[in-house]
């Protein structure tokens, strides 16, 4: 096959996305070629095609960035990875390890994924769990990664805290399951009631529902007796975060993870100072972090939480269930791969 589709935009605004055919690429000597068999969707692709995250994105482009997928094809120079490798993509390329990563890493996403065969850099790609599908696994580059920083790398959630989670998104049903996974208490705020039924399937789970008691932080504080929680993932930024402050106990923590509601932070600072909390973002992880991730997926068998898969000709109606809100996370199969999913 000397030719393959890729869905591209060839200027910002969603309605400047459309399915070409193209030439299928060739790796040079220090690039692997790879078949993409799955590829799931973050908020953030909504915002980069939409031109609402900042400076660092130019149209024209190939959206796309969390994938899993086979090695093709590597070029001479590559030892890293062989032919039949089933990878995933990482999401910031030479952050190895570390509390950040350097200047010499890319600082916006690497996009190009939505596409039946991709170049990349085997830097950026790693080996993907056993245990877990190509659909399964694409989902973890970056919502997984970014709730397993917040709760297990730098959150360090352990039996007898209480953690709240804000909504229903990729990361929120991550940070959930291994909240859970690690003997935590587990509250969790929603404005949506027809999901609190499917919150409860994940288990032992306390729910705020949101559209009824818009100041949760309360009904936080009632719950935990007055202390607060010991952790808060953060969703929504703007003066959601000073509910967050209020409902954090002393010493605590709040994972800023989103900006779903407001880019800006809000928030009294004497809140803060009074409880000595902790305002950590949370930006994906190093390579490091990603790998013991996936150890830790096939030891506890993890199951990410999947809303829907879509087929490759839907990536417009998957990107409006996206702008909609998902339980879990989206994903894009592939139906043009040679092979059966991994």
């Amino acid at each position: 096959m000397t030719t393959m589709q890729r869905w591209e935009l060839s200027a910002f605004g969603r309605e400047h996305l459309s399915l070409v055919r193209v030439a299928r690429p060739v790796p040079r000597s220090h690039e692997v070629l790879v078949e993409v068999e799955a590829l799931s969707l973050n908020f953030r692709d909504h915002l980069i095609i939409e031109n609402r995250l900042g400076a660092g994105y130019s149209a024209p482009f190939v959206p796309g960035s969390d994938l899993a997928g086979t090695v093709v094809e590597v070029g001479a120079l590559v030892t890293r990875l062989r032919v039949g490798d089933r990878v995933i993509s990482n999401d910031i390329v030479g952050w190895m390890d570390g509390a950040a990563p350097t200047l010499e890493t890319n600082t916006t996403t690497i996009m190009g994924g939505l596409a039946h065969y991709v170049v990349l850099d085997p830097e950026q790609l790693v080996i993907a769990p056993a245990s877990l599908t190509a659909v399964e696994a694409a989902t973890l580059p970056v919502a997984g990664l970014t709730a397993w920083m917040a709760i297990v790398e730098l959150g360090r959630v352990h039996v007898g805290q209480s953690i709240v989670v804000q909504g229903t998104g990729g990361v929120a049903m991550f940070a959930i399951q291994l909240a859970l996974a690690h003997g935590a208490r587990v509250i969790v705020t929603t404005g949506s009631p027809e999901k609190i039924g499917r919150l409860r399937k994940l288990g032992a789970i306390e729910v705020i529902d949101r559209s009824r008691n818009s100041e949760w932080q309360q009904e936080v504080l009632k719950r935990t007796g007055p202390r607060g929680a010991d952790h808060i993932i953060e969703m929504a930024g703007g003066e959601n975060i000073g509910r967050s402050l209020e409902a954090v106990a002393l010493g605590g923590r709040i994972s800023i993870v989103g900006l779903l509601a407001d880019s800006q932070l809000g928030g009294p600072i004497g809140a803060m100072l009074y409880k000595r909390a902790t305002l950590a973002g949370i930006g994906v992880g190093p390579r490091r972090a990603l790998e013991d991730m996936i150890r830790a997926v096939d030891r506890v068998n993890l199951k990410p939480v999947i809303d829907r898969v879509y087929d490759f000709e839907e990536v417009p109606a998957a990107f409006d269930h996206l702008e909609r809100g998902a339980f879990g996370k989206l994903v894009i199969r592939m139906r043009e791969a040679s092979r059966d999913d991994f």
